[in-house]
Formats: structure tokens, C-alpha cells, sequence
């Protein structure tokens, strides 16, 4: 059983477990399907999961893939803790620009559905954050198209000042500069 959180941002929804913990450990459904979809209020399908491991500091993001190749993504933390944050990047939607920033944790057992039309990125705050996604598409390098994660008009808080990043997320474009194709 899970529960689903509204955010700022009707389409993006915190889901958090039922945990069932005892002197044995813990157990609790990460993923299923039927309830997602009933949760979210759609029929998603995921076809990729994928799974990355970063240092303290590192910032991955803000990542989206052009259409047709756009990706819904139902992303969690495994092991650490990490801000995670999606970034409206539809032109016609009301929240246009605005982002939602949610602390998920393996402790905390929170996950983020972002769907298709957003920019997604995290900052891990832990050493060894494993971070998990599970996609709705294929990732397609052609596709793969990056946000200024320090850009004053989105004006993001990642509560970090020098974080470790990619080359191509060093050279990201401005929201300013960007042409949304959402």
C-alpha cells in the first residue's frame, strides 16, 4: 500500500510507503503497478530502470529528453540521501518555470513521480547515494537535453554552492535561453 502526496505541482506526487518494520528488520512494496497508476491517476508503463551511485555534493541534472523520446521518471534513493528536484518545462502549463524540491532518503523510503514535460535533477547529499529511476522511454543520447541547475531564474536552493558536476552540465543553457519543445 502507498500514499500519495500532492505537491505545488499537481502532476508531481511525493509516494510514500507503508513500512512494516519489527525486530527482524523491514519490509515495504517499492513499486506496483495497478496502485501506481490509480495513485497518479494515469496508465504509465516503464520499460528502463537505472541506477547511479555519487559522491557527496555531486549534482546530476536538470536532465529532460526532447519528444519523441520524453521520459516519465519514478525516482528514489536506495542508500543516502539526496534533494531531488523537477523543473515545469511545459510552455502552455500554469506552473511554466516553477520546480518542486523534495528531500528523499533511504530513510525516509519517499519516491518522486515526475512525468514527461520536466526537468529532473539531484544533488546527492550523502557519499555513496545510490539513486534509482524507473523511466517510461528508452534513453536516447540525441534526445538528451540539460538545464543551467544554478539559473537565477528558476532560482533553485539546492543548499550547496560548489557542486561536483559533468561536463555537459557545466555548459547547460539558461531557462532564458531555452526554447521548450513540451
Amino acid at each position: 500500500m502507498m500514499n500519495a502526496i500532492p505537491t505545488d505541482i499537481k502532476e508531481v506526487f511525493i509516494l510514500e510507503p507503508r513500512v512494516f518494520q519489527d525486530e527482524r528488520g523491514l519490509f515495504f512494496e517499492s513499486f506496483q503497478q495497478e496502485k501506481f497508476n490509480e495513485l497518479i491517476g494515469q496508465a504509465v508503463t516503464f520499460v528502463q530502470d537505472n541506477e547511479s551511485i555519487s559522491k557527496k555534493g555531486v549534482l546530476r541534472g536538470l536532465h529532460y529528453q526532447n519528444p519523441p523520446f520524453a521520459q516519465g521518471k519514478l525516482v528514489r534513493v536506495i542508500s543516502g540521501s539526496v534533494l531531488d528536484v523537477a523543473v515545469d518545462i511545459r510552455k502552455d502549463s500554469p506552473t511554466y518555470g516553477q520546480h518542486v524540491a523534495v528531500l528523499l532518503s533511504s530513510e525516509n523510503k519517499k519516491q518522486l513521480w515526475i512525468p514527461e514535460g520536466f526537468a529532473h535533477g539531484f544533488v546527492a547529499l550523502e557519499d555513496d547515494t545510490v539513486f534509482q529511476y524507473k523511466c517510461t522511454n528508452f534513453y536516447h543520447t540525441a534526445a538528451e537535453q540539460a538545464l543551467r541547475w544554478d539559473d537565477s531564474t528558476l532560482a533553485i536552493n539546492w543548499h550547496i554552492e560548489h557542486p561536483l558536476l559533468s561536463p555537459k552540465d557545466e555548459i547547460a543553457p539558461t531557462f532564458d535561453q531555452f526554447q521548450s519543445p513540451f
